[in-house]
């Protein structure tokens, strides 16, 4: 299968960076194609200027956002890794979102519809995966704020793009995590990924 995996996290010696390289390791002891961004060390610019908001279908001639979105469009399964940064992703991957998740290669709507109605989700990966961290406990995280990232990649997202398979880990307190714990929580990243992408 083509694995789309994307990173977002401007240190390179994040956890989050580990993730993505536990992440990594399993797709590719199962066989997979893996198609990995680091949007930050790649500087990927995440402002949509006028001319493609204005434009029809979000047309662009900017050739890294052409590629982006042929990848996107082409992804048997997506696996996003990103902090918790005020119950949001960083702005480069809201960004990234925003030029990339456009009609016509991550949904569309119905014949007459201007945008108003329900939308036809047009991607074709069945499986999303989503692991984020936090220094926020995940009792605080549900109770007091909702778990908005949930909401935000399963619903807002992911299903409005029709991709009904998905699953989030949120790993926390970041901030004071032992070594040992971190162990186990790759562990527990390249076990979900087994268990969504197993061998080719």
């Amino acid at each position: 299968m083509k694995i789309l995996v994307v990173l977002a996290h401007p240190n390179k010696d994040s956890f989050n960076h580990a993730i993505a390289q536990s992440a990594i390791s399993a797709l590719k002891k199962n066989s997979h194609e893996i198609i990995f961004h680091d949007l930050y060390q790649e500087k990927f610019d995440p402002i949509m200027p006028l001319e493609e908001i204005t434009a029809q279908k979000y047309a662009t001639k900017d050739k890294i956002i052409i590629k982006h979105r042929e990848e996107l469009k082409n992804a048997e399964g997506i696996i996003i890794i990103h902090p918790n940064w005020w119950a949001q992703p960083p702005a480069i991957l809201r960004g990234w979102v925003d030029r990339v998740f456009v009609p016509d290669v991550a949904y569309k709507f119905g014949v007459n519809d201007k945008g108003e109605g329900v939308p036809i989700g047009l991607l074709k990966a069945k499986t999303a995966l989503v692991f984020n961290t936090s220094n926020t406990p995940q009792e605080r995280e549900v109770a007091y704020f909702g778990d908005p990232l949930e909401n935000l990649w399963k619903t807002c997202i992911f299903d409005f793009c029709g991709i009904k398979t998905f699953f989030r880990k949120m790993f926390n307190v970041i901030i004071i995590s032992k070594p040992e714990e971190r162990r186990k929580w790759l562990e527990e990243v390249e076990k979900t990924v087994n268990n969504f992408f197993p061998l080719a």
